[in-house]
């Protein structure tokens, strides 16, 4: 069964005329079931972690300072949301959701997130919409129990993982590639153990056939026994924060290549959903769907 990690805390209250769309936490479960895709069975709730798997990949100093609400205020603007009680309790829910589901990858094949995929927060700082790295703090786990050796981590998100960079530079037991706008956020890139960096308006073709060509080699060469995905939906022509010129069925034909590779090859996969901005939140919440449709269609 595909099992799905979801909370209501994900939809976190912003304030008015936030850029970040809290609206699709809540609009993405709600359309999996009403079309049928899933059941309720599908999804289950995260809590709260143990601290000590959140401290395997972030600084004591940095968690005690969110937890706290003591991070100074140059590095509370750097994260864009307001720092509250609520706001680090939601991070900390979304790293137990990744954990759970790395769990329920193990069994199924295939786990989901509805929320996670926050890979622009470092050991010792949050960025960009990121306080918690959910995809880091679930390798870790995944290590540290002796349920996985070797970890690939596949972020097709538009923006670079800077954050997973950091975290695993001198780790080779993780191996991050990131395929990326070139000329988006992060400006200042950190070194992940493969970039590709893509130019503005890259469209389905050209962004398809590096994916095709790249992530069979990297299986080949790594042989990772763990696969994390990071799906952000910001590669599609109409995101605002995005500047690619993929249409919603190129990002779909992503999605089922990269978890084709993994069924293939009998490798766990779990999804972390990442961005999505376009103005109609519609897109958004399709684009998404679709990573679970597929899911559902080539594990079940």
């Amino acid at each position: 069964m595909l099992k799905i990690a979801f909370h209501t805390i994900y939809q976190h209250p912003l304030p008015e005329g936030h850029r970040f769309p809290m609206l699709k936490y809540e609009l993405l479960p709600e359309q999996l079931l009403y079309e049928g895709t899933c059941t309720k069975d599908n999804f289950f709730e995260p809590g709260i972690p143990d601290d000590k798997h959140i401290l395997r990949v972030h600084t004591e100093e940095y968690f005690q300072d969110l937890k706290q609400l003591t991070l100074d205020q140059r590095a509370a603007r750097k994260i864009g949301f307001p720092l509250s009680d609520i706001l680090v309790q939601r991070e900390v829910i979304i790293a137990d959701g990744t954990i759970k589901a790395s769990k329920y990858a193990l069994e199924y094949g295939i786990a989901m997130n509805i929320a996670g995929g926050t890979h622009h927060a470092y050991t010792n700082r949050g960025e960009a919409f990121c306080l918690l790295n959910d995809q880091a703090i679930g390798a870790r786990y995944l290590q540290q129990n002796k349920l996985a050796d070797k970890i690939l981590i596949v972020d097709l998100d538009v923006h670079q993982g800077n954050g997973t960079a950091e975290i695993f530079k001198y780790d080779t037991s993780v191996f991050t590639f990131s395929m990326h706008g070139k000329g988006n956020y992060p400006f200042k890139k950190e070194i992940s153990d493969l970039d590709i960096a893509l130019e503005n308006d890259t469209n389905d073709e050209t962004y398809l056939n590096l994916l095709y060509e790249t992530l069979p080699k990297l299986i080949k060469q790594e042989q990772p026994d763990f696969i994390y995905y990071l799906c952000g939906v910001d590669v599609i022509a109409s995101d605002k924060l995005g500047k690619l010129g993929m249409t919603i069925d190129g990002c779909k034909r992503r999605d089922q290549f990269v978890l084709e590779i993994c069924k293939h090859h009998k490798i766990p996969v779990m999804c972390s959903m990442g961005g999505g901005y376009s103005p109609d939140i519609k897109i958004i919440i399709d684009a998404h769907a679709n990573t679970f449709r597929l899911a559902q269609d080539l594990f079940f």
